[in-house]
């Protein structure tokens, strides 16, 4: 029997099925007849996470590009904090605002959001961020907190550090010529770190098919190190986006999965490569809800067939 994959999937062999005609108790073989057969198989998809570390606080800096091609963007980025505060704990948070790069990083000296804040209190802020042309976040972030003493009236060093960068343009930081040094700088900063872009991503990627000239690459790159979400700036809305960049700096205790399985039984979750059944699927949302939190760290994986023309959610 020969056994081969062939195309779309589907398992093929070739069965050889010989006529034999018996002469004289002599046996020959006169033909062989290929029969070929299909066995078709499901596509198989495997939707993954890892738990980050816990904590009790957190501090968050939006560095914000306020050069004068951002200005269709302000309604957007006050969403976009409105939507974080929304999904942050109900305390243990404080959220800033500061500018790319130049001095003003270094000078802004206003209080962080806290918990019971709103959108008037983001916009009060945002308003109050000095205007700087200067296209550099990884300066921005370094300045506020290397050369800004007010960020030491507030910030935290034993709470986790999520820095969200919202720019038109790549990070053109002259303190970080290599994307690297940044990564090692702001990594060890505190034991939990976290990095969100919002940026220009690929021109095949991107809804407004920015040129290629303007996509974030440093940012992105940076984002990736930390296994953060990146934006695509031409997004109408980023709420969502902003929400997913939110719930990396918390326990998951549910998933939305990528594509739509054929039944429910062909689902099987995995904590740390051990199976599980302490798990509920919602067909109408699409989503995994476990029934304990898997810990901090774990490695959590949900594998299910789904029809191959699923173009997913």
């Amino acid at each position: 029997m020969l056994l081969a994959c062939g195309q779309e999937h589907a398992l093929r062999y070739e069965k050889v099925v010989e006529e034999v005609i018996v002469v004289e108790e002599i046996v020959v073989v006169e033909e062989t007849v290929i029969e070929e057969t299909v066995i078709e198989v499901e596509d198989i998809w495997v939707d993954s996470f890892t738990q980050p570390s816990t904590y009790e606080e957190i501090d968050i800096v939006w560095v914000i590009d306020r050069s004068g091609s951002m200005n269709d963007d302000i309604g957007r980025i006050l969403e976009g904090i409105a939507a974080m505060m929304n999904n942050l704990p109900p305390t243990g948070w404080r959220l800033t605002m500061i500018p790319t790069g130049g001095d003003g990083s270094k000078e802004m000296a206003e209080f962080p959001l806290i918990p019971g804040d709103d959108y008037s209190d983001a916009e009060e802020l945002y308003n109050k961020i000095p205007l700087e042309k200067k296209e550099s976040g990884f300066d921005g972030i370094y300045n506020y907190v290397v050369f800004n003493a007010y960020s030491d009236s507030w910030m935290r060093p034993e709470a986790a550090l999520l820095t969200v960068f919202v720019s038109d343009e790549d990070d053109q930081s002259s303190n970080f010529s290599e994307v690297a040094a940044f990564v090692a700088w702001y990594g060890a900063q505190r034991e939990h770190t976290f990095l969100a872009s919002i940026v220009n991503v690929h021109t095949n990627e991107s809804e407004c098919g920015a040129p290629l000239a303007y996509m974030g690459d440093r940012y992105i790159d940076a984002t990736d190190h930390f296994s953060g979400e990146v934006v695509d700036i031409c997004q109408d809305d980023w709420s969502q986006g902003v929400i997913e960049a939110t719930s990396q700096t918390q326990l998951k205790d549910s998933i939305i999965l990528t594509y739509r399985p054929i039944d429910v039984d062909s689902i099987h979750v995995f904590i740390n490569e051990e199976l599980i059944e302490g798990w509920t699927y919602n067909p109408l949302m699409n989503k995994i809800t476990f029934d304990v939190t898997p810990p901090e760290k774990s490695l959590v994986e949900i594998a299910y067939h789904y029809e191959s023309d699923d173009t997913g959610q």
